[in-house]
Formats: C-alpha cells, sequence, structure tokens
C-alpha cells in the first residue's frame, strides 16, 4: 500500500547497509524484478519466527507489532500441528465431499448474525473481495463501488481499481467513487457527515448512468488512518446503499478474528450486519485461505447463473489451519486479551502525548491501533517525516511497527493477538526511547 511504502520503504542509498544485506537486495532485484518493495530504511533479513518474536539471521529478536498475517502469532504450535497432520492425511478441494470443510463452515457462521448463512472459501483477501464484488453485481444489477479515499482491498485487476491506497499510478475505475474516512471530519456529527458523503457519492454515479452495485469498507478504516468511531457511525451509509439498492460489504481482512477485542468482527462494533462479509490473511494465521460470507438471497441469483470453483480454496489442509486458528481464539481467550493489552496500550499512548505534543489523536480498538504524529497539537497538522523517524527509530530498537493515512503520518500498530501487557510495556518503553531522542 503506498502509503505505508512511504513512511517504511527501503530507499536505494539513503543509508549505508553491511555487505550481506546489499548483496541479498541485488541478489534480490535481479531475480524478482523492480515491483517488489522492502520495509524500513535498514530492510530486515528474518530466518526464524515463534510468537510475538522474529529472528533475523544473527539471532537478534525483534518485537513484532505490525504483522496482521499471523495473527495468532508466527508458528503457533496449534496451526503448525494442525497443517502437519493434515497435509500427510490427504490435501484435495471442494469438488470432493469431505466433513472438516462443511464442520469449518458452519463453526464459522456462528460466529457472525444469524442473517449470513452461507460461506464460500478462496485463497487470499484480494481473491474474497474479488468474488464478493461480482456476487454484489450480479445480485443488484449494478456497477458502481463507493470506498473511502484512501482504502486498500486488494491486487486483481477488479480490485485494485477500488483501493486508492496503491496510489495514483494505479487507476480507479470510472465506476469507482471515493468518500473521506471518517478520521477527517472532526466534528460533533462524524456519522451524519460520513452519510452524507456516501449519500453524495450515490447522487454522482447515478448521475454519470452508473448504478450502484455496492459500499465496502473494513471495520477499522485501517489503510485511512485507523479509526474506531462512536456506536453507529456506519449505519447511515449501509442504510443509503441499500435505500438504492446497493449492498454493504464488510471486508473484515485486517479488522475480523477477534483483532478489535469485544467482537469477533470488526463490523459488529457499529451494529450493523452486512449482506457480504470477506476475509483473508489471519484467517489461516500464514496458510493461504480466505473467505466469503453471505445472506443466502444475495448469493442465489450468482450460484444460478455461475458455476464456482477455486482450485486451492477449501482444501483440506486450508480448513485445518483455519480450524486450529479459531480454536486458539476461544482456548486462549484472545478476545479477552485483546482488549485488556489495547486498553493498557492506549493509556500508555495518552501518557506519552501528554510529554511528547507531537501525538495527536489515538484511535483503534482492542490490538489495532493507531497514533496521529502531528507538527502542531492544535491544529493537527499532519507531520509524516517525524511519523517516518519513529517508524524507524522502532525498528533500531528491535520494535517492528508501519504506518498509513493519506498523509502517511499515522503510526499502524497492530500486533498478534497473543501480544502481552509485557510485550506492551517493552514497546511502549521503546517508544519513549525513540520520542526522546527526537524530542
Amino acid at each position: 500500500m503506498i502509503q505505508e511504502a512511504m513512511v517504511n520503504a527501503f530507499v536505494e542509498g539513503a543509508v549505508e547497509l553491511d555487505e550481506e544485506t546489499s548483496a541479498l537486495i541485488a541478489r534480490r532485484k535481479r531475480l524478482l524484478g523492480p515491483a517488489y518493495r522492502l520495509m524500513y530504511e535498514r530492510p530486515l533479513h528474518f530466518t526464524r519466527g515463534e510468537g510475538v518474536w522474529l529472528y533475523d539471521s544473527e539471532g537478534n529478536a525483534y518485537l513484532d507489532a505490525y504483522n496482521n498475517v499471523t495473527s495468532i502469532g508466527h508458528c503457533h504450535p496449534k496451526v503448525v500441528r494442525a497443517i502437519r497432520e493434515q497435509v500427510g492425511t490427504l490435501a484435495t478441494n471442494t469438488r470432493y465431499l469431505h466433513g472438516a470443510v462443511l464442520d469449518y463452515a458452519e463453526r464459522l457462521l456462528a460466529t457472525m448474525p444469524p442473517e449470513i448463512g452461507h460461506l464460500m472459501f478462496t485463497c487470499t483477501g484480494s481473491d474474497a473481495n474479488d468474488l464478493a464484488v461480482r456476487i454484489a453485481q450480479s445480485y443488484t444489477g449494478g456497477k458502481g463501488i463507493i470506498v473511502t479515499e484512501t482504502a486498500y482491498h486488494g491486487i486483481t485487476q477488479a480490485v485494485s481499481e477500488f483501493s486508492p491506497s496503491l496510489g495514483p499510478n494505479v487507476d480507479l475505475g470510472v465506476h469507482v467513487r471515493t468518500v473521506p474516512a471518517p478520521d477527517s471530519y472532526r466534528s460533533a456529527d462524524v456519522a451524519g457527515e460520513f452519510t452524507a458523503a456516501v449519500e453524495a457519492a450515490i447522487r454522482d454515479l447515478k448521475r454519470h448512468g452508473i448504478k450502484p452495485a455496492l459500499f465496502i469498507c473494513d471495520g477499522i478504516f485501517a489503510s485511512d488512518g485507523v479509526f474506531d468511531g462512536p456506536p453507529g457511525l456506519i449505519r447511515g451509509a449501509v442504510a443509503a446503499i441499500r435505500a438504492t439498492g446497493g449492498v454493504y460489504i464488510a471486508d473484515e481482512v485486517q479488522s475480523g478474528f477477534g483483532r478489535t477485542g469485544e467482537a469477533m468482527w470488526g463490523f459488529q462494533r457499529h451494529g450493523v450486519v452486512p449482506d457480504i462479509v470477506t476475509m483473508g490473511k489471519p484467517m489461516g494465521n500464514g496458510y493461504p485461505v480466505a473467505g466469503v460470507a453471505a445472506r443466502p438471497e444475495v448469493l442465489e441469483e450468482f450460484g444460478r447463473k455461475s458455476r464456482y470453483f477455486n482450485t486451492f480454496g477449501g482444501n483440506a489442509v486450508a480448513v485445518a489451519a483455519a480450524s486450529a486458528v479459531l480454536d486458539a481464539i476461544e482456548d486462549e481467550g484472545l478476545l479477552a486479551n485483546a482488549v485488556e493489552v489495547g486498553a493498557y496500550l492506549k493509556a500508555e499512548f495518552r501518557a506519552l502525548a501528554a510529554e511528547y505534543p507531537v501525538i495527536g489523536d489515538i484511535r483503534g480498538a482492542g490490538l489495532f491501533l493507531g497514533v496521529e504524529i502531528v507538527s502542531d497539537p492544535v491544529a493537527k497538522t499532519p507531520d509524516a517525516m517525524t511519523a517516518t523517524r519513529i517508524i524507524n527509530g522502532l525498528r533500531d530498537e528491535n520494535v517492528l511497527i508501519s504506518g498509513c493515512a493519506r498523509a502517511a503520518n499515522v503510526l499502524k500498530i497492530r500486533p498478534p493477538l497473543v501480544f502481552s501487557r509485557k510485550d506492551a510495556a517493552e514497546m511502549i518503553a521503546k517508544l519513549a526511547l525513540v520520542l526522546s531522542r527526537l524530542a
């Protein structure tokens, strides 16, 4: 995502690197081509992971407060064991009957509102959002898509057209309209202003002869700068898209599977029931498995007209990994842990803000937090340069975070759900050290 690249990216020649790192970068460029990006001014070479820790080639430990892929911790033993056992027994797909995929679907759907009745399997979040749009457009007969202005929803051709965070060189579709994310409104009626923006986007689509099909957002507005918002924040926007015949897609790739703490899904914090829910990264804790859950009536038209099959989506090994993730979330009380440790982090960030005026708003829920970095604490003027220095300063102190938001000035903190209070205290201590140096 372009905003994360702006605050994290390695820029060749900007810093002096050791011989081994330089050689790896040169080899990577020669073999993988120019499109890949590396994080941090001084890239990292990891060889092992365990829990909340990543270890480099020299055995140095880095506290991972960012990686949402392995959301229940690196190399979680439940997931490792499930994959190992299943891959040695059977690895086949959904064109054959297999009880485990049905058991998992039943179990996952039970975590959602009863209106959501079907589950389809894909391999990635991009894959899931691509399928979700096909379903939505089949159901509504429309093409128009409404997203927030710095949203990220994936990398397929169709999905990149409504992922503005990919940057100005990746064109949005003519059927796509963007609206400012809720953190853009600093008024008492954030929900009302957000609803009005979505309504305006609907009118603009219609004015150009495009029938609205869907409004899609993630439950924490992750790429827009992380925003938890007031209760019922998106209800008006969801009502607006439904009033015009469209549907609401909840993208839970980043905010789902307990990430926001109190609820399993980000949309539950907003008091709405989606028409379609998409899932990805955390579903298999690093194993490629993703999905689309939907109201049966929304999926009916697509299912009647289209035959869906995904070679690897819902394969037996993927389902074993995904089931182990649910086991870990339930058995280890990870939702409660996200609430407790997330609240502790927020309190500590506020304490730091009282000492360092470079910290503006502190936002988020559970273990998905955003810390705004500003040059003026009153005007809340975005300060991307200082955010970059903090992110790279933490990297040099062996703590990994990232950045996001349109102005690239929000620290994006998204540790594994197994992150403890002790881990959080270490991160806060390192952040205080970096801030003291900058001050």
